[in-house]
């Protein structure tokens, strides 16, 4: 690795063997000034085209270690704020960032210095050399908090509240993981088993008895798998990449992530922060690449047989066809997929608590995460109150840009989910449903933001109940009896998370345990924890992440037999 480094000046930029992102330059909104510009600049070597900040250029490196040089031609995609007003769309002040794409040339080098750097973070570290680098990297997350949350909102349009919510949260993937790598369930570690064979039997004269004593000692030993390819999403742009990373290096493997091509700047910034915190830079690389070159990107990760097991984060289609691509190699595979959570009221729930889960459950992130609840259904003898109580709460929520202070709700990521959502809305209220609050786009905020909607009377035929709505949608129908509540949750082949609220302990054991759900949420609306397994069931999934469950994703079991 070449570097050059300047301490006196605002800039710190370097030029290693795995710069890939070279872009035509910044273009930075206003708001968009960091407290540490080299937190992108630095390991992304990208210029500024505002005066104001700082400005990074170098020549083109010279062909080295099997990489091709930039000299080839190269897409420019652009990184955008969904919560821009049309006027900003319009003028192009909108655009946070333009990057060039990566492409499948470029993953397979990525892949192949992946490989080259196994050995030496595997066998040449310790459980708690590797874990003192994630505690770093936490520390160095922590300490940029503020530009952090700042990156992430403008790319993703959460609101600050949410984002620095999220940088909390990321660090405690971290953390977890910096611990469990000096632990038995880590790699090196694992069991002693009793041995089932024996020696020849040995007669004494003293007894007529003859002995087996127990021959040889039987080890399971984990062991890293090898190199690691990820793919995450755009809504959780922090978390999904430490939820990731943070077990993969503690268990000892390297790791190759694509990130959302809509949310690029945050793992930008984090794999920066990562490498100050002393990870070999090989160890952790990212592949940048437009929604074009996903595709062959992706089928790189699945055939490549020097990759060893992909975890991803996205959709049940997509998750689906990465199955099948990595079945030539036989990879180990991490899938959390697509949802449709249902969130139940019972008739002996404390209706107050149900409404704070219901909010919690369903507006966070403008309704755009996987275990947001989708369908709601109430007993019948308290759905006017449930109704009431709702409505007054979600009428109360500040929607707005995301920098603005006070905003609780953001927009949609897009244009076009804005436009599903208003589809799927109008379909419903077509078919029968009943629009008690919102219902539309807020086009004075801009046209990617929606109002906190509520829906009552939604048919189960109905497209916004059936399918997953990445959007602030409330849709309600009514139930009877509990075997109707738990048939109508189950009706899906989607099994992320559930939520219902009781107050009665028979019914809450009894209805979590009949739940066909990785995650059940029993009166609380948000419950993911970097100490807890996440995952789901049916068509939502394989494999967990969080807990010790999340480093097994990253570890293989040898069985040694030692006859000594």
């Amino acid at each position: 690795m070449r570097r050059a480094i300047s301490r006196s000046g605002a800039a710190i930029a370097y030029i290693s063997s795995q710069r890939r992102f070279f872009t035509s330059g910044l273009s930075i909104c206003p708001s968009f000034q960091l407290q540490d510009p080299t937190l992108l600049t630095s390991s992304s070597t990208i210029s500024s085209n505002k005066s104001s900040t700082t400005k990074i250029t170098s020549e083109p490196p010279p062909q080295e270690h099997g990489i091709p040089n930039n000299s080839r031609s190269r897409r420019i995609f652009s990184v955008l704020n969904p919560g821009s007003t049309q006027d900003e769309i319009n003028d192009g002040s909108n655009v946070v960032a333009t990057l060039e794409s990566m492409d499948r040339e470029d993953a397979k080098a990525a892949i192949d210095r992946s490989s080259s750097a196994l050995e030496g973070w595997r066998d040449r570290t310790t459980g708690s050399e590797r874990g003192d680098i994630l505690y770093r990297w936490a520390d160095l997350i922590r300490e940029n908090a503020e530009d952090l949350a700042k990156i992430m909102t403008l790319e993703s349009g959460k609101p600050l509240i949410e984002t620095h919510s999220e940088i909390t949260y990321g660090i405690s993937f971290l953390t977890y993981y910096a611990a469990e790598a000096t632990r038995h369930t880590s790699a090196g570690g694992g069991v002693i088993l009793p041995t089932p064979f024996t020696h020849p039997p040995q007669s004494s004269p003293e007894s007529a008895a003859a002995f087996k004593a127990p021959r040889g000692t039987m080890l399971a030993k984990n062991e890293a798998v090898g190199p690691t390819a990820m793919i995450t999403p755009w809504n959780f742009p922090l978390a999904m990449v430490t939820r990731k990373v943070g077990p993969a290096l503690a268990a000892g493997c390297t790791v190759v992530l694509k990130c959302s091509e809509l949310t690029p700047l945050t793992s930008i910034g984090l794999r920066e922060l990562a490498l100050r915190a002393g990870l070999p830079e090989d160890v952790f690389q990212l592949v940048i690449a437009d929604k074009e070159a996903t595709p062959e990107v992706g089928e790189e990760f699945c055939t490549n047989s020097i990759i060893k097991k992909i975890s991803f984060t996205g959709s049940t289609a997509v998750g689906k066809h990465l199955m099948q691509m990595s079945s030539n190699t036989v990879k180990r595979l991490s899938l959390e997929l697509g949802g449709n959570a249902p969130f139940i009221v019972f008739d002996d729930a404390d209706i107050d608590q149900a409404v704070t889960s219901a909010i919690a459950s369903k507006y966070r992130a403008s309704g755009q995460t996987c275990v947001c609840a989708d369908r709601f259904l109430l007993q019948d003898g308290i759905e006017e109150e449930f109704m009431s109580k709702l409505c007054e709460q979600v009428q109360k929520i500040q929607v707005g840009p995301g920098l603005k202070s006070g905003t609780e709700m953001g927009p949609l990521i897009s244009q076009a989910a804005a436009h599903n959502v208003k589809q799927k809305v109008d379909e419903a209220i077509a078919e029968g449903a009943e629009c008690v609050l919102g219902g539309n786009p807020i086009h004075d905020l801009g046209p990617n933001f929606f109002q906190p909607t509520v829906l009552r009377n939604v048919s189960p035929t109905s497209r916004i109940w059936a399918t997953e709505t990445f959007g602030p949608v409330v849709a309600i129908s009514t139930f009877s009896t509990e075997e109707e509540a738990v048939h109508l949750a189950n009706d899906t082949k989607s099994g992320l998370a559930a939520y219902f609220c009781s107050q009665d302990m028979k019914r809450v054991f009894r209805v979590a345990g009949r739940l066909e759900s990785g995650i059940v949420g029993v009166n609380e609306g948000a419950i993911s924890t970097a100490t807890a397994p996440f995952g789901g069931v049916k068509e939502s999934g394989l494999g967990r992440e969080g807990g010790m469950a999340g480093i097994a994703e990253y570890l293989e079991t040898k069985y040694i037999f030692l006859s000594v």
